[in-house]
């Protein structure tokens, strides 16, 4: 098992072709997938033949960097997914540029309002910083989905701004738009009374 990081109660290590049945049961519910796909599931075929091996030069492509799979430490089990990556499209559709390394996450329901996603966040943006060489930290969501921006709000990112992004199919809540959060690491490095403005809880460490 390839570990790339490690928290209090996560091991964040990198995705194999064995993760396939976990990923679609992820992608299973209608309720993790309802801001992405609008509820529906990700095919098995397009998990294993598309999606896998699409994560899997990232790691050679961009050393530190990628989509990295979630478990609980002490029992193993397959929280979810993390992603840490330089965004190779560099523009969105409205032509504003992506600036900085993307994070984002994916967890099961049952996961959920446990501080994973908010433990892993934080755990990848102080890596970014201190050993990667990152500047500024990005993540995107709907502007609808709130459970999402509460999470990048207490990793220390805050609201840059929203934008209206141009999808092939229009999902509910997709007509109020996208929000850009944001952390520099100059911000990062200012520590909590600097970030209290940012809903910023506790320190970088």
């Amino acid at each position: 098992m390839r570990v790339f990081l490690e928290t209090d109660r996560l091991v964040l290590r990198r995705v194999t072709e064995a993760d396939v049945d976990n990923l679609v049961e992820l992608d299973g519910d209608p309720e993790v997938t309802r801001y992405l796909t609008g509820g529906g599931p990700t095919p098995r075929e397009v998990v294993r033949d598309e999606v896998i091996p699409g994560w899997l030069p990232f790691y050679e492509r961009y050393e530190g960097y990628g989509y990295w799979v979630a478990v609980e430490k002490t029992s193993g089990e397959f929280l979810g997914w993390f992603l840490f990556r330089p965004n190779p499209e560099g523009r969105r559709s409205d032509g504003t540029p992506r600036e900085g390394v993307e994070l984002g996450y994916r967890l099961r329901r049952a996961a959920w309002g446990k501080g994973y996603a908010t433990e892993g966040s934080r755990a990848l943006i102080r890596k970014g910083f201190t050993e990667l060489g990152v500047e500024r930290v990005y993540a995107e969501t709907m502007t609808v989905n709130t459970a999402s921006r509460r999470v990048m709000e207490k990793a220390g990112l805050r609201y840059v701004r929203t934008f209206h992004d141009d999808w092939p199919e229009l999902i509910p809540g997709a007509e109020h738009g996208e929000v850009e959060y944001a952390l520099t690491k100059t911000e990062w490095e200012a520590g909590p009374a600097a970030m209290a403005g940012y809903g910023y809880e506790g320190s970088p460490g």
